[in-house]
C-alpha cells in the first residue's frame, strides 16, 4: 500500500499544472488589414462551411465569435479596431491529441487574415 500512496503523491503535482495554466492567454494572436466587420464577414462563412455554429456579437471597436463546445470550454474569436487595421485573439481549447494539426476553427481565421 505504501508505493501506491508515494507513486500517487509524485504525480500529484503533474496532476496540478493543469490548474495552474492561465485559460485567459489567447491560444493565438493575429494581425490583419481588415476591419473587425470586414475580418467578421470573411470568417463566419467560413466556421458555417465547417459545419460550426457561430454566435456573432459586436461593440463599437470589436467583434466577439463564440463557437459552443458540448466537451470543451467554447471557442472564442475576438476582432478588435488597430491602428489602420485590427488585432485577432483566438481563444482555443484542445483535446492533447489535437495539437498537431490546426483545427477547423483556427485555419477559417488564418485564412481570413
Amino acid at each position: 500500500m505504501r508505493p501506491l500512496s508515494l507513486l500517487a503523491l509524485a504525480f500529484s503535482p503533474l496532476l496540478l499544472a493543469g490548474c495552474a495554466s492561465a485559460p485567459n492567454d489567447p491560444t493565438l494572436t493575429l494581425q490583419t488589414s481588415k476591419t473587425p466587420a470586414e475580418y467578421a464577414e470573411c470568417v463566419v462563412p467560413k466556421l458555417q462551411d465547417s459545419a460550426l455554429s457561430p454566435l456573432v456579437s459586436q461593440t463599437q471597436r470589436s467583434y466577439r465569435i463564440v463557437v459552443p463546445s458540448k466537451v470543451l470550454a467554447d471557442n472564442v474569436l475576438e476582432a478588435y479596431k488597430a491602428g489602420s487595421g485590427g488585432k485577432v485573439f483566438i481563444y482555443e481549447r484542445h483535446l492533447l491529441a489535437s495539437n498537431l494539426v490546426p483545427s477547423s476553427f483556427e485555419r477559417a481565421a488564418q485564412e481570413c487574415i
